[in-house]
C-alpha cells in the first residue's frame, strides 16, 4: 500500500551483474544476489529501498531488467519496508510509462528527476512532473543539477509542490542552505538528503529523510547516524560521521557508482562491476576508496 512518507533511510541500491557473454557488455543483472541485498539493508534497519537510481545503472539497463530489477526489489522488501523505484527518462512520456509499471507492479512511491539529455525549461519541468504524478503514487523529485543541468530552485520547487501527488525532494545540490530555503518556500514538501557527504548537516536543518549511497556499504551505521541527528544528539552523530565523510564524498563524484561497488567488495560484500559507460577505477581512485574505507572502517572497529 502507498504512503505518502517517503523518508528516513533508503538505500539507492547498487546492482550485481554477473558475467554472461550474451548479455549486454558480457554482464546480466544478477536477480538473486540484488534480492540478498536488499534483504540485508532493510535487516539492517534501513526504511527501504531505492531500485534503479544512477546508483543502480537504469540508463545501461534493457527494458525488461529494469522491471525486473523494480519487481525484485518489491517482492523482496514485501510488508517489511518502502521501494521508492526511479523513473527517470527523457521526456515526460517515458517517465510516466515507467511510474505506470512501478504502480502496477506494486511501489510504494518514485522517484524522479527533471527530463534527463535535455536542459528542460520551467515550463516543461512542470509538465514532466505533472504526467508522472497523475499515476497516483506519492512523488520524490530529484534535484541534480550537476548532471541534468536543471536546477529544482526552492521557487520552482514551491510551484511543484503544488502539484498533487509530489510529497518530497532528494536534495542533491551540495547546498546545504537549500535545506531550510526549501523549507520556508515549500513547506509542503519533505527535504530527503541525497549528498552522503552533507547529510549530518542537512538533518540537522530539517531534513527527514536520507537517500542514500554509501549505506549500501554501511548499513546499520547510517541508521544510526541517521537516528542520533534526527534526535538531536550532535556529539555523538559528529563521532560517528567524521571518520565517515571520506569515503562518503566518493558519493558526490563522478565515480560514485564504481567507488560504492569497490566498497561493498572490501566490507565482504559483493559490488562488482559496472556495464559501460562506467569502467573500471584508475589505480590512483582505487587507491583513495581503499584508504578511505580503512579509515571508516577502523572507526567502526572493523578489521
Amino acid at each position: 500500500m502507498s504512503t505518502p512518507d517517503l523518508g528516513g533511510v533508503v538505500v539507492a541500491t547498487a546492482l550485481p551483474y554477473r558475467a554472461d557473454e550474451a548479455a549486454p557488455a558480457g554482464l546480466a543483472v544478477d536477480y538473486e544476489a540484488y534480492a540478498a541485498h536488499c534483504r540485508w539493508l532493510i535487516d539492517n534497519g534501513c526504511r527501504g529501498v531505492g531500485p534503479n537510481g544512477s546508483l543502480g545503472e537504469y540508463s545501461s539497463l534493457t527494458d525488461d531488467e529494469r522491471r525486473r530489477v523494480a519487481r525484485t526489489a518489491i517482492e523482496t522488501v514485501g510488508r517489511d519496508g518502502i521501494v521508492v523505484v526511479g523513473v527517470h527518462g527523457p521526456g515526460s512520456h517515458q517517465a510516466r510509462h515507467w511510474a505506470e509499471i512501478a504502480a502496477e507492479d506494486g511501489a510504494h512511491g518514485l522517484l524522479c528527476l527533471p527530463p534527463t539529455m535535455y536542459r528542460a525549461n520551467r515550463g516543461e519541468v512542470l509538465a514532466h512532473f505533472e504526467a508522472v504524478a497523475s499515476v497516483g503514487l506519492p512523488v520524490m523529485v530529484y534535484n541534480n543539477p550537476i548532471d541534468t543541468k536543471v536546477d529544482l530552485t526552492p521557487g520552482l520547487l514551491a510551484e511543484i509542490a503544488a502539484i498533487d501527488n509530489v510529497v518530497a525532494v532528494k536534495e542533491f545540490s551540495g547546498d546545504v542552505r537549500r535545506v531550510l530555503e526549501i523549507r520556508e518556500q515549500a513547506p509542503e514538501l519533505d527535504v530527503i538528503s541525497g549528498a552522503d557527504d552533507v547529510v549530518l548537516e542537512s538533518l540537522l536543518m530539517g531534513a527527514t529523510g536520507w537517500f542514500a549511497g554509501f549505506p549500501n556499504v554501511f548499513p546499520a551505521e547510517s541508521v544510526r547516524l541517521f537516528e542520533l541527528a534526527r534526535a538531536g544528539k550532535l556529539e555523538e552523530a559528529m563521532a560517528l560521521y567524521e571518520p565517515l565523510v571520506a569515503a562518503f564524498r566518493w558519493d558526490s563524484r563522478t565515480e560514485f557508482v564504481q567507488a560504492i561497488k569497490l566498497g561493498m567488495d572490501l566490507v565482504g560484500r559483493y559490488g562488482g562491476p559496472c556495464r559501460p559507460p562506467r569502467g573500471p577505477l584508475t589505480d590512483e581512485h582505487r587507491e583513495q576508496v581503499t584508504a578511505d574505507m580503512r579509515r571508516a572502517l577502523a572507526s567502526l572497529g572493523v578489521e
